[in-house]
């Protein structure tokens, strides 16, 4: 086995309507794949895709400015604010490898 095969030792099984079946087979066919790779291919794509989608925040340009302003000056913090801080823990822990800054 290469570095780059992996050992496929999980299965996935799903019922589908012999119209399901057909598509896929046709779609397969038509992209020159097995039905097997074709479905796999496809639905890491899509898995893939959709963690990216949740991962990522995309903002429109007025919304980035608005961000950026924010964070560059930020507004002077409000009585509710100082009141939050005064009653947070006073230790803040970081994920491993992270020293904060």
């Amino acid at each position: 086995m290469t570095a780059t095969t992996t050992a496929k030792t999980e299965r996935l099984v799903a019922r589908v309507s012999p119209q399901q079946k057909e598509l896929i087979e046709h779609a397969a066919t038509l992209a020159g794949l097995s039905m097997t790779d074709f479905i796999l291919q496809s639905v890491q794509g899509a898995a893939e895709k959709t963690i990216r989608e949740h991962q990522v925040l995309t903002l429109s340009v007025r919304d980035s400015r608005i961000f950026a302003e924010a964070v560059l000056n930020p507004p002077e913090p409000n009585e509710a604010l100082r009141d939050a801080t005064r009653r947070a823990p006073t230790r803040i822990a970081f994920a491993p490898g992270r020293d904060g800054e």
